[in-house]
C-alpha cells in the first residue's frame, strides 16, 4: 500500500503550498463556502457531528472491536495507532509548517478531517465492504460542508487533511496476506 499512501501524502503536501503562511482563501475555498452558506446554522451542526470526538471515538473502537472478533491483534493495535499517529503529525508537524490560518487558528491541514478520516480509512480496510465506502464517503461529505459552512476550515484544508489521513493509514496498514494455494502433489 505504499504507492496510494506516497501519493495521497505527495498531493497533501503540495495543496498546502499555495496557501502556507497566509490567510486568504482561493477560488475553490471561496466557490465552497458560497456554495453551502445558504444551509442553517442547524443544519450545518448536525453536518459537522461526524466530526465530533464521541463519533471519531466510537468508530474508532468499532474498528478496534472488529480486528479482536477476527483474531487480528496487529490490526486492533494499527486500529487505534494509525489515526493517533496521523492527529499528532497535523497537529505538532503540519499545522506549524504550513501556518495558515482561519480565525485565529492553524488550519492546514483540518485536524478535524485528519481524526474521521483516518478512523474511517481503517475502518474500511478493516471491514472491505462497500457499503462501509459508501457511508464513510457520505460522512466525509457532510463534514466537509459543516466544517466549511461553520467557517471552520477552508475545502482545501478539509482536502489536504483527508489526503494526508489515507496516506499515514496506507502507510502504517499491513499488507493483506493470500492465504497459500493447496498443493497439488
Amino acid at each position: 500500500m505504499w504507492a496510494p499512501a506516497a501519493v495521497c501524502g505527495a498531493l497533501a503536501l503540495l495543496l498546502g503550498l499555495p496557501f502556507a503562511g497566509g490567510t486568504t482563501p482561493g477560488s475553490v475555498d471561496a466557490a465552497a463556502a458560497a456554495a453551502v452558506a445558504h444551509l442553517s446554522p442547524g443544519v450545518v451542526r448536525v453536518l459537522l457531528l461526524p466530526t465530533e470526538p464521541f463519533v471519531v471515538l466510537a468508530l474508532g473502537l468499532l474498528a478496534v472491536a472488529l480486528c479482536l472478533r477476527a483474531g487480528r491483534r496487529l490490526e486492533a493495535a494499527l486500529a487505534l495507532g494509525a489515526p493517533l499517529l496521523a492527529i499528532l503529525l497535523t497537529g505538532w508537524l503540519l499545522k506549524p509548517l504550513y501556518d495558515r490560518w482561519k480565525n485565529g487558528t492553524l488550519v492546514y491541514p483540518s485536524g478535524h478531517t485528519v481524526s474521521l478520516v483516518a478512523v474511517l480509512t481503517v475502518l474500511v480496510l478493516v471491514t472491505r465492504r462497500v457499503i462501509v465506502v459508501v457511508l464513510a464517503a457520505v460522512a466525509l461529505l457532510a463534514a466537509a460542508a459543516g466544517l466549511v459552512g461553520m467557517g471552520y476550515h477552508y475545502l482545501t484544508d478539509v482536502a489536504g487533511g483527508t489526503l494526508f489521513a489515507v496516506a499515514v493509514v496506507l502507510a502504517t496498514w499491513p499488507v493483506p496476506r493470500r492465504a497459500p494455494a493447496p498443493s497439488g502433489g
